[in-house]
């Protein structure tokens, strides 16, 4: 799985060399901010059920045609779905920050994400609606730490950009 730590010695075990100093000073910064990232993580654990059904409530609120005959979300199995993706989305982001990198994301979640939508008929920006809904609802101290909050809400743009 890609983190930080796993990327920067992959790097330089394939050039052949130590890891340089400003690759030692990358994984001091995300060891440095590992504490901030598990506190997000827990929280978003935590709460995760009323974070997917806030996301996915905010996605058809925006996008109420997607309850229309012929659409993504014409029925109540299909809805499911929606929320089910949600929720993979959401533990994904979850299992990033634990590892301190984007390898869970990109390995589970967004490698050909659009393709399969697009073949499926879904339109990604309902789940990029779902995703700012989150970030933009995030209030700190409220809900996590300034920092927690900054490295949670980094995931969601990560999510969000790769989506769009």
């Amino acid at each position: 799985m890609k983190s930080v730590i796993t990327t920067v010695v992959s790097a330089a075990d394939a050039a052949g060399r130590f890891p340089s100093s400003s690759d030692l000073e990358s994984v001091q910064g995300n060891i440095q901010r590992a504490a901030a990232r598990l506190e997000a993580a827990e929280k978003l654990a935590s709460g995760h059920e009323a974070v997917v059904k806030e996301a996915g409530d905010a996605c058809f609120a925006k996008y109420s045609f997607l309850k229309n005959p012929g659409e993504a979300g014409d029925s109540q199995e299909k809805i499911n779905k929606c929320y089910r993706d949600v929720d993979h989305y959401m533990r994904l982001i979850n299992y990033s920050l634990v590892v301190g990198g984007s390898g869970p994301l990109d390995e589970w979640g967004i490698a050909g994400a659009r393709e399969v939508y697009r073949t499926l008929n879904l339109p990604t920006s309902s789940y990029v609606a779902a995703f700012a809904f989150s970030r933009d609802r995030l209030c700190v101290p409220r809900d996590m730490s300034a920092q927690a909050g900054v490295e949670y809400s980094a995931y969601l743009d990560y999510v969000i950009n790769a989506l769009s």
